[in-house]
């Protein structure tokens, strides 16, 4: 870390620590999104793979944006993927609910970020608004793909 870094070395550090926690979910996005395309079975089999491997791609396209964020603050990518609980449970449904519970997770940790650098850099202040609205347009995706037709 150069001493003309827009964050103090205190701040950095969690800064660097909750990249490192985006990218590591956001990579373990890019797995779960993946297996979960295999999984898929049924009449509706290829539009639902095809939407899966989407996430898959914007997880891959997110923990890249995350790892170069962690360089250009000085940081070392982590080699670690987040959790991958494997439930066995790949009815379409349960997917979905799985899916919800990561980028809820996501959700929470794009949170964390904007909390440690609002004021202190705009660059990852705009980054972690960008991420958070990414996130809660997925979330909201879910939540109508879960829904049940009928149930407005």
């Amino acid at each position: 870390m150069t001493d003309d870094s827009p964050l103090e070395t205190k701040l950095t550090k969690k800064v660097l620590d909750s990249l490192n926690r985006i990218l590591e979910l956001e990579l373990a996005g890019v797995v779960r999104y993946m297996h979960y395309s295999f999984m898929i079975f049924g009449h509706n089999r290829i539009p639902i793979v095809a939407w899966l491997r989407d996430q898959s791609n914007e997880s891959n396209a997110h923990a890249i944006l995350a790892g170069e964020h962690i360089t250009a603050f000085g940081g070392h990518p982590s080699l670690k993927i987040g959790s991958l609980l494997e439930t066995h449970k790949h009815d379409v449904n349960e997917i979905l609910k799985e899916a919800y519970k990561h980028e809820k997770e996501g959700l929470d940790e794009y949170h964390v970020l904007l909390g440690l650098v609002a004021g202190q850099s705009v660059l990852l202040e705009e980054y972690a608004r960008d991420q958070i609205a990414a996130e809660e347009m997925h979330l909201a995706d879910i939540r109508k793909m879960m829904r049940k037709p009928g149930s407005i």
